[in-house]
C-alpha cells in the first residue's frame, strides 16, 4: 500500500553517504519533495515535513542515522492528530458510530468491514442499521454483507431514516449489543439536503463516533470533503477505502494533519478482513520499511485458533501433516485478508509484496485444482497421503478432472512443504528462517538507527 512513498525514502536515504555533507543533504530533500508532491502529498504538508527535517537533521550533524531518525519522527507529527486511535469502545455499551461519506466511496462496504473486524478480532457482539435509503441497492447490499459475516441487521426500506435509528437503538440495548454501526445516506456531491438529513439522524442516534469514509482514489480531493464533513457534521475520525488500488498513498500522509482528525482505518483490499487500523507509529514503521509485527500478531491471533495452532504445530513435528490439516489452515487464512497486505507488515518485506501483487488463495487456479484434488480422496488417503498408489493417483485425477501428472506434482509439491515444515520447527530452524528471508531480501534488513 506504501510501496510508492517507502521506494522514495530509501532513494532520498541512499543520497546521504558520507557525515556532515550537507550538500548530499539537500539533495536528499530535494528528491523526498519531488517524490512527496508526485505521491498527491499536500504541497503544504511537504513543505512543512522537509523543513522541519532539514532543521533536525542539521541540529544534530548531518547523517544518514540522523536523517532516518528525523523523517520517522517527523512523519509520526504528522500522521497524528488529537482524537482517538482504532476502535474505542464507549464506557457503557452499545457503542454507536455514524457511517458518513459520499456516494460511491465505499461506506457501506467499509460498514461491512470494520463489523467483520470488531465481531472476528475483538470477539464484540455486532448490530448495523441500514439508513441509507437514498442508494436502492443499498439496504439488499448490507443483507448479502450483514448474511455473509454473520452478524444482525436491522432495515426497513419503507421507514424514515430516524426511524430505523431509533428501532436499531432499541434493539442494540434490548440485545445487549457491544457496537451499532449506522449506515447513513450518501451523495455524489456535499448538498444541503444531505447534510440535514445526516443532522437529523446524529440527532436521534446521539453517535459516540462519526466516521466519515473518504475514497483514497480520489487523492487531495478526499481531504477536502473531509474537511467540509468536519465542518458541517462533525467528524471524530476519516477511513480512507480503496487504499490498496491507490499506489501512490500520499492522502494518507494529509488527512490528519490538514483535516485536524485522526486517520483510524484504511481498507487494505477487497475483502471483509481488508482493514486496518490506522496507527500512526506502525505506519511509519512501514512506510520506512520496517514492517508491523505488532499488527501482524494482532491480525493472525484474532484469525487463527490457539488449540488448532498447537495441534497442527505438533503435527508438523512429527511430519504428520496431511490434507484435512491443509484445508484447515487454507480456512484459517482466509480470515487474514490480502496477503500482500500481510507480507508488507514484515520487516523488510515490503518490495517482495509489491512483486506478488494480490495472491488470492482462495480462487486461484492452483488452489481450486488442489481442492478438486482432496475433494477426490477417502477419508483414510486425505488423513495418509502415503496411501496414495499409482491405481489411487488415477481414480483421483478422474473425480478432480485432472491428469495425472498434475496430481502427482501437486503431491510432490505438498511432501516437499511438509518436510520444509518439519526441518523449520526443530532446533535451529528459526535461525534458517531469518537466513531465508534474508536471501528473499537480498541481504537487506531494517536500516539502523530507524526506530527508538
Amino acid at each position: 500500500m506504501f510501496d510508492t512513498l517507502t521506494e522514495s525514502f530509501k532513494s532520498a536515504i541512499g543520497k546521504i553517504r558520507f557525515h556532515d555533507d550537507e550538500k548530499a543533504l539537500k539533495k536528499a530533500l530535494t528528491e523526498l519533495k519531488k517524490a512527496l508532491l508526485k505521491a498527491d502529498v499536500h504541497h503544504k504538508v511537504v513543505k512543512e515535513l522537509i523543513t522541519n527535517v532539514e532543521k533536525d537533521v542539521k541540529a544534530v550533524g548531518v547523517g544518514k542515522d540522523a536523517f532516518l531518525n528525523a523523517l520517522a519522527n517527523r512523519l509520526n507529527d504528522i500522521l497524528t492528530a488529537k482524537g482517538n486511535q482504532g476502535f474505542v469502545f464507549a464506557p457503557k455499551p452499545p457503542t454507536v458510530v455514524l457511517m458518513t461519506g459520499l456516494q460511491g466511496s465505499g461506506k457501506t462496504t467499509t460498514t461491512g468491514k470494520l463489523a467483520y473486524m470488531l465481531k472476528e478480532q475483538k470477539k464484540k457482539k455486532v448490530l448495523i442499521a441500514a439508513a441509507d435509503l437514498q442508494r436502492l441497492a443499498a439496504v439488499e447490499q448490507l443483507r448479502q454483507i450483514t448474511e455473509q459475516i454473520g452478524v444482525d441487521l436491522v432495515a426497513n426500506e419503507d421507514a424514515k431514516p430516524e426511524e430505523i435509528v431509533k428501532e436499531a437503538l432499541k434493539k442494540a440495548e434490548d440485545g445487549l449489543y457491544d457496537v451499532l454501526l449506522i449506515d447513513t445516506a450518501g451523495r455524489l456531491a456535499i448538498d444541503d439536503e444531505l447534510m440535514d438529513e445526516l443532522a437529523r439522524v446524529k440527532k436521534v442516534a446521539n453517535p459516540d463516533e462519526i466516521f466519515y469514509v473518504a475514497d483514497a482514489m480520489t487523492g487531495i480531493d478526499a481531504v477536502r470533503t473531509a474537511a467540509t464533513f468536519k465542518e458541517k457534521i462533525g467528524i471524530s475520525g476519516v477511513v480512507l477505502s480503496k487504499f490498496d488500488a491507490d499506489s501512490k498513498g500520499g492522502v494518507a500522509l494529509g488527512v490528519a494533519h490538514q483535516v485536524g482528525v485522526p486517520l483510524r482505518f484504511i481498507g487494505s483490499g477487497e475483502k471483509m478482513p481488508d482493514l486496518e487500523a490506522f496507527i500512526p507509529d506502525r505506519i511509519v514503521s512501514r512506510l520506512m520499511g520496517a514492517g508491523d509485527l505488532e499488527g501482524l500478531m494482532e491480525k493472525t491471533a484474532a484469525a487463527i485458533d490457539e488449540k488448532s495452532a498447537k495441534k497442527i504445530s505438533k503435527k508438523i513435528k512429527k511430519g504428520q501433516f496431511n490434507f484435512n490439516d491443509f484445508l484447515e489452515q487454507m480456512e484459517q487464512m482466509k480470515k487474514l485478508g490480502s496477503m500482500k497486505s500481510l507480507i508488507s507488515m514484515i520487516p523488510g518485506m515490503s518490495g517482495i509484496a509489491k512483486q506478488i501483487g494480490d495472491i488470492d488463495l482462495e480462487n486461484s487456479k492452483e488452489m481450486k485444482q488442489i481442492k478438486a484434488m482432496i475433494s477426490s480422496m477417502t477419508k483414510k488417503e486425505r488423513e495418509n497421503p502415503d496411501l496414495l498408489n499409482n491405481t489411487r493417483k488415477r481414480r483421483i485425477a478422474a473425480g478432480a478432472g485432472l491428469d495425472q501428472i498434475q496430481v502427482n506434482r501437486v503431491l510432490k509439491q505438498f511432501k516437499n512443504a511438509a518436510k520444509m515444515a518439519k526441518k523449520l520447527s526443530g532446533k535451529g530452524g528459526m535461525k534458517q528462517m531469518q537466513q531465508m528471508m534474508k536471501q528473499m531480501q537480498g541481504g537487506g534488513g531494517v536500516p539502523p538507527g530507524l526506530m527508538k
